[in-house]
């Protein structure tokens, strides 16, 4: 749980200074029937939940997110991943909701994944972990929830890969959730949205300390890690934004590497991720995105009949990426079926990002859907 701020992140509207915790389990068994044991779940949670226990929200996080959505750890300077939304009065409100984030499993940020250690070898897993899908993460998750003797859920949200999650958790469980909030994502990776991981996943196998994934901590494919998340940082951004923000200027010092600012930036992203995140993490994340598939058109429509919770899909114009007719797709199949369902497609520059990033709209947006859960309909926006 949150303990009380800092005097230095005193703002009222943050939940302050907070911890990861580990939580433990006996085993989870997994789509491919391979078990996972011991599984560790690392998470936190914001709020407090309620006498009834219906007043929790699960946030699912995106590829490169983690367990650590709002709040600071202890001599951070920088807050979680969803700190906009998350806090007293914010569109997740603390003062009203338990908030619960978890890391994915297949993840390098606490939970069970390659860096986890094998009682067998003692030594990391790394490549020999088992294949995890987004079904596998959404199984862990709902343990999670489960273990706080949670029996439905207030709401799912996410963005990207955790939009994904969200709508897996609509159909997996549909009767341990009352809200679902799928955010610039998908219900099926396209062909193009396959080739930008692959092209990153080639990068990092090309790595000549790769060693078939089994290197070492001082051994890391860590130019190929990079190269991976340059290609990715690409796709987050809008053409207006990289046009905005850097045009065709010059880097700035003495850069010899590239040619022009934007080069300058995508190195540095993709230097300080290798810091903070685990090459073999990265292809077995960018896995399960591009396997997770509800499918399109008909397959879809069936894939969503038994889903039971209202849903705010919000796509983002300047997404190209996850282009708004993927969201379009998911809400044309919840209207078949006759779920309440409200779409919203912002006028955003940013991209693929703008779920991520501070908009009074989206607050007010999320706020909204969240409060008006008596109205079947919920709120309608212009």
């Amino acid at each position: 749980m949150p303990t009380t701020a800092s005097s230095e992140h005193k703002d009222p509207q943050s939940v302050g200074i907070v911890e990861t915790k580990i939580a433990r389990f006996d085993s989870l068994t997994l789509d491919n029937g391979e078990i996972i044991s011991p599984l560790e779940i690392a998470y936190e949670t914001y709020g407090v939940l309620s006498e009834k226990k219906d007043n929790a929200i699960l946030v699912c996080h995106a590829l490169s997110g983690d367990a650590h959505a709002a709040g600071f750890h202890e001599g951070d300077k920088r807050p979680g991943w969803w700190d906009f939304y998350i806090g007293p009065g914010k569109a997740f409100d603390t003062d009203k909701y338990f908030i619960i984030s978890s890391n994915v499993i297949g993840g390098c940020k606490g939970s069970s994944g390659p860096l986890t250690i094998s009682s067998a070898t003692n030594k990391a897993y790394r490549s020999s972990f088992p294949f995890v899908s987004i079904a596998d993460m959404v199984r862990a998750q709902e343990v999670l929830v489960s273990s706080f003797g949670i029996e439905t859920l207030f709401a799912v949200a996410g963005g990207s890969m955790g939009g994904m999650q969200a709508l897996q958790w609509s159909v997996a469980y549909p009767e341990k959730m009352k809200n679902c909030i799928v955010m610039a994502s998908t219900a099926e990776h396209s062909a193009q949205q396959i080739a930008f991981n692959e092209v990153g996943r080639q990068a990092i196998l090309a790595d000549p300390n790769w060693n078939n994934g089994m290197y070492e901590d001082d051994t890391k494919p860590s130019k190929g890690l990079a190269l991976a998340r340059m290609m990715g940082h690409i796709t987050y951004l809008s053409d207006e934004m990289m046009r905005d923000k850097f045009g065709r200027k010059p880097p700035k010092g003495n850069i010899q590497t590239t040619d022009f600012a934007v080069g300058s930036y995508l190195i540095y992203q993709g230097e300080s991720f290798v810091d903070r995140f685990d090459a073999n993490s990265y292809i077995y994340v960018t896995k399960a995105l591009d396997h997770y598939s509800l499918g399109t058109g008909k397959e879809l429509t069936k894939a969503l009949s038994g889903v039971k919770c209202r849903f705010l899909v919000v796509a983002y114009t300047s997404d190209w990426l996850y282009p708004p007719y993927q969201s379009e797709e998911i809400v044309k199949s919840l209207e078949v079926n006759a779920i309440p369902v409200i779409f919203v497609e912002l006028n955003n520059p940013a991209g693929h990002d703008s779920f991520l990033l501070q908009s009074e709209e989206q607050d007010s947006i999320i706020k909204d859907f969240l409060e008006f859960t008596d109205d079947p309909d919920g709120v309608i926006y212009g």
